[in-house]
């Protein structure tokens, strides 16, 4: 079947994922149950993950609802002397680049070429970091907005 309705869902991971794993700051992504990824290969990161939170039908369009985790690392210094306000980590460093690549994916679906290829984000995007996620100490970005695509199914 061609119908992008039927499709969409297909369509919308793959965009996402194209526009993530282009990314120099991205190295893997992955989508489904993020426990059944294997976090403790250290080869994977920076990662980015995506989660289809829920699809509603609106008249012509699919509203996707997503979130797309972006993580890496932390690293300790084991040196003493930390600076009391960055710490004795990469924290601060992960949570720039990894802010960095989310908020490049959302300026292309606000305005950019996934914009006009119609898949749009429609409102805000809420990025809020995690810290010490998972069973090796990940930081990052959860960011959830709403896509909308063109649903073209025809009822017959």
């Amino acid at each position: 079947m061609s119908h992008k309705g039927i499709r969409g869902f297909y369509l919308v991971l793959n965009k996402i994922e194209e526009q993530l794993i282009a990314d120099a700051n991205c190295n893997t992504v992955t989508t489904g149950d993020i426990t059944d990824i294997d976090l403790n290969k250290q080869t994977i990161f920076p990662l980015a993950h995506i989660i289809i939170n829920n699809v509603s039908q609106e008249d012509q369009v699919l509203r996707f609802n997503v979130t797309i985790l972006t993580m890496d690392i932390v690293d300790e210094n084991k040196e003493e002397g930390a600076d009391k306000f960055i710490g004795n980590n990469n924290e601060h460093d992960i949570l720039n680049t990894q802010l960095g690549v989310v908020n490049k994916l959302i300026g292309v679906l606000r305005g950019g070429s996934l914009h006009t290829d119609l898949y749009q984000l429609d409102g805000i995007a809420g990025c809020e970091p995690f810290y010490e996620r998972f069973e090796n100490r990940l930081a990052g970005w959860a960011s959830t907005f709403d896509i909308l695509i063109h649903n073209d199914i025809t009822i017959c």
